[in-house]
């Protein structure tokens, strides 16, 4: 990755140039030097994406289930042997820690598009509803719109079961993590999916998730990114009245029940919020806390603080890099900026540079501890490794802080087995985890409220790219 890179559209099975000459920079945010750069596209590259794909559906559609699955599985053992390479642009484009990086940014997204060929086997593509035949078709063409932090799996999550589903794609990547793009895209062509079915165009958010919001060509937009963005996305949409899944923003509650075993609550809850340097969208920012357990649960949270080394996200003992961009630096850092003026206690870390480190995006991990539920790093997503710990009096309060939110994406909470399932399901949010349990990939994914609409993964991933015909006979 030490020579810049000049990286095109994925058109019709091959790169393209796009429309115009300008371009975007791509910067590794923990060297501060420009690595690539992608064309500034325009609505006239959407308008050619989109015809390529619109070619190609007829043909993809009508392609059998079982070889449908058979390319998307081709797709999977792809990227298990490029993983190395993957967790390498990964950590190139926006700072994820290598270690990491192997292992989710690259490892995860192999296990999820593995996970869809068992998924196509056991799918009702047909059933008998009385004198009706339900029949599940592709919906048409879909947009997909994935972010910056985990470039790999969200293309993976979307692409994947898009596909297999007999829909063709265009893809538009965050500017920031184009090369991961790039380098699914020649996969993809290795796999044998056939020209048109799979497109790339690159460019700003502005200008190409507009132009393919509103595209009469388009028939369903999926989009993951920030609510602000997912709003818009909805209202391009609405003119063409598409199909729209979005996966958008989170402040996910880690609540930590006075029976729970402290010691794995509190080190699980740390490496969940500051996982990928705090920027995933299901992060459990907000750690909710006995109130009589408050200073005690601190002095455990600076304890496993302690072992989060902040630096060169190519060293394997790195936990956490630098924020994806200079932007995202400076945003994470206002907000530990505001959580201090606003009365917050600076349990660890803080406002300032990071210790010998003198360039790249990098903040200070921070704990706040005595955080009030209405403070603004309480209830704004901060994206970066800010935890706010968060006393309660009660379990009745306890939910009512947990659900005390615009977002709904995922959450945890850490108690007797029975006590936590109980409270888990008290919570409004699509997802909650009780006392650490295992990422089921082929479980849904998704959020309430302003985290979204739809669902990723599994069955109802899948689901997600099919219509349902009714055949009365």
């Amino acid at each position: 990755m030490s020579e810049q890179r000049a990286v095109q559209h994925w058109i019709d099975g091959a790169e393209a140039v796009g429309d115009r000459r300008e371009r975007i920079e791509v910067v590794n945010p923990a060297t501060a030097t420009v690595i690539a750069d992608v064309p500034a596209g325009t609505a006239a590259d959407v308008d050619r994406a989109v015809a390529a794909a619109q070619r190609a559906f007829p043909e993809w559609s009508a392609v059998p289930v079982g070889e449908r699955a058979a390319a998307v599985t081709r797709i999977a053992d792809g990227i298990k042997g490029a993983i190395d390479d993957f967790a390498a642009t990964v950590t190139s484009e926006m700072g994820s820690p290598i270690s990491y990086a192997k292992v989710v940014q690259a490892g995860l997204p192999y296990q999820v598009a593995s996970s869809f060929g068992a998924v196509a086997d056991g799918f009702a593509w047909e059933e008998e509803l009385g004198n009706a035949l339900l029949v599940r078709e592709p919906i048409g063409v879909v947009g997909a719109i994935t972010p910056w932090n985990a470039p790999l799996y969200q293309t993976v999550a979307k692409v994947v079961p898009a596909l297999l589903a007999g829909c063709t794609v265009v893809l538009k990547p965050s500017v920031v993590t184009p090369l991961t793009a790039a380098l699914f895209a020649e996969m993809t062509a290795a796999a044998g999916i056939p020209a048109g079915v799979f497109n790339v165009v690159h460019g700003a958010g502005s200008v190409i998730g507009e132009a393919i919001s509103g595209h009469s060509g388009i028939d369903m937009v999926s989009f993951t990114g920030s609510t602000g963005a997912g709003k818009r996305v909805s209202i391009g949409a609405a003119g063409t009245v598409k199909r729209v899944a979005l996966e958008l923003g989170g402040k996910s509650a880690n609540v930590i029940l006075d029976d729970a075993d402290l010691q794995n609550a509190v080190g699980l809850g740390i490496e969940y919020a500051w996982m990928n340097g705090g920027q995933t969208c299901a992060a459990w920012t907000r750690m909710l806390v006995p109130a009589r357990r408050h200073d005690e649960i601190v002095e455990l949270a600076v304890a496993a603080a302690g072992s989060y080394d902040v630096g060169d996200p190519t060293d394997p003992a790195t936990r956490i890099g630098p924020m994806s961009s200079a932007a995202q630096q400076r945003r994470v850092s206002g907000y530990i900026e505001r959580g201090i003026a606003d009365g917050a206690t600076v349990a660890f870390g803080g406002a300032g540079p990071v210790e010998g480190i003198e360039r790249g995006a990098y903040v200070r991990p921070t704990i706040f501890a005595n955080v009030a539920p209405d403070a603004v790093i309480a209830q704004e997503e901060i994206f970066g490794p800010v935890l706010s710990v968060i006393p309660y009096a009660d379990e009745e309060e306890a939910v009512a802080i947990a659900n005390n939110s615009v977002y709904g994406l995922g959450g945890s909470v850490f108690g007797e087995p029975d006590h936590a399932l109980a409270v888990a399901k008290r919570m409004r949010t699509g997802q909650v985890i009780v006392n650490g349990g295992e990422f089921n990939l082929t479980a849904p994914f998704g959020g309430y409220k302003q985290s979204g609409n739809g669902r990723e993964l599994g069955r109802f991933g899948l689901e997600e790219f099919l219509e349902v015909k009714a055949i009365h006979r």
